[in-house]
């Protein structure tokens, strides 16, 4: 309900490289891609796009504790870069605990997730922006996960070793 922030959250289809410097991930040829492939979610500028990201942890900082704890976090992309790492843009959607990594079975741990994903890809939902004073249905599209290679492989159950 901040106005401030819907007035961000478009702000992507108005700045573009100069002299072909990426300022703003619209810039790259990932984001390009998408638009192309998905000409409908792309005309609405206030269509969100995210990022996942995923990584293990040991809380008690000994390796010697069987014990793992993977935060899952889904950062706005469509926010200035800026903008897109502060905490209040950073949603943790999940921690997966467990006595060891999850592994092979982390597309359980992260099914629910992806139903929501695909619900707001597909089925939308009414929202409110207060900057234009309206009602506008908006779509989410997750376009990319930031991990290193163990946690990649896990994800998309990939070898990513040997």
């Amino acid at each position: 309900m901040s106005p401030k922030t819907p007035e961000h959250m478009t702000l992507h289809q108005s700045r573009h490289a100069v002299d072909r410097v990426i300022v703003h991930p619209s810039d790259g040829e990932a984001w390009k891609h998408f638009n192309s492939m998905h000409p409908h979610f792309s005309a609405e500028s206030r269509n969100m796009r995210l990022g996942l990201c995923t990584d293990g942890f040991n809380p008690f900082g000994s390796f010697a504790a069987p014990y793992s704890c993977w935060p899952v976090i889904q950062t706005v992309y469509n926010l200035l870069p800026g903008m897109c790492m502060r905490l209040e843009f950073m949603f943790l959607s999940m921690v997966i605990p467990g006595l060891s990594s999850p592994g092979g079975n982390i597309d359980i741990c992260l099914r629910l997730l992806i139903d929501e994903l695909t619900q707001l890809w597909s089925s939308r939902a009414l929202t409110y922006d207060i900057s234009r004073k309206q009602n506008f249905v908006i779509r989410a599209a997750l376009i990319w996960t930031i991990n290193d290679f163990p946690a990649y492989g896990m994800v998309f159950g990939w070898s990513t070793h040997g």
